[in-house]
């Protein structure tokens, strides 16, 4: 079964445009959490950014009490795995952070730093926290994320859903298979070399159906399409419609 990990980051993002250095406001990231599960998501994913632009340390310590699977993504950071550390998600999700993105740009450069990032992934795995690295489909990076020891890699799909979301792409355009093809033979290198391939980054509910194409997907990331679709028919309402574009995923 494909799993679907729902990313309240936005939800926090809507709560911050108003009520930002406050100690309350609306929405509630826990509450939205607890929709998403009851309506049948696997997990929760929330980004601690240092910048603190959305989700607040304040927000993981009740999301860590209130997800069935928490999913914390992270820079590679010293302030950061410390709270990692004695937050003890279920699950990191190492990622590229730069202060003037609007959201996460492209993948993690692991072979770059496959030193610092071996440190950090003993020290989440001796805590007993898995490790995924957010990377591109590059032959390079996925080999580079097998040797630094990572349980999962998570294939950055931004490429795919940019070129999906150009006029008049079509399923069929060459531009859209040359990304899904990076895509599938990326799934396939980093199988063969024992990693568990999550997969997020602009996924949403018009392009879904060509990632099941892309074998050995343990897990989808989802996150800004799904709470955009919630200011329509209401996030229980989201999640469901997501889940079901999802259920016939064969790997």
């Amino acid at each position: 079964m494909l799993k679907l990990g729902v990313n309240i980051d936005h939800v926090a993002t809507l709560r911050e445009a108003r009520y930002r250095g406050r100690e309350f406001g609306e929405p509630d990231p826990v509450v939205a959490a607890k929709i998403c599960q009851a309506a049948g998501a696997h997990g929760i994913t929330a980004h601690l950014r240092e910048d603190r632009r959305h989700i607040q340390d304040r927000d993981v310590w009740k999301l860590r009490e209130a997800a069935r699977r928490l999913n914390l993504e992270m820079a590679n950071t010293p302030g950061i795995v410390s709270i990692a550390l004695k937050l003890k998600p279920d699950i990191v999700c190492v990622v590229p952070e730069r202060r003037l993105e609007v959201t996460t740009e492209g993948g993690l450069d692991v072979a770059a730093s496959e030193k610092a990032l071996t440190e950090t992934r003993l020290k989440m795995n001796d805590a007993d926290i898995e490790v995924s690295l957010f990377i591109a489909p590059d032959e390079r990076q996925i080999q580079a994320s097998a040797r630094v020891g990572s349980q999962f890699i998570e294939l950055h799909t931004g490429a795919f859903a940019e070129e999906f979301s150009k006029p008049a792409a079509g399923h069929r355009s060459p531009a859209i298979e040359k990304e899904l093809q990076r895509l599938i033979a990326g799934a396939e290198q980093a199988h063969a070399l024992g990693l568990r391939v999550n997969a997020g980054h602009g996924l949403n509910y018009g392009n879904l159906s060509l990632l099941h194409r892309v074998p050995h997907l343990v897990e989808l990331n989802i996150g800004h399409s799904i709470v955009s679709r919630a200011v329509s028919v209401g996030l229980e309402t989201a999640v469901k419609e997501m889940l079901a574009l999802m259920k016939d995923y064969r790997g």
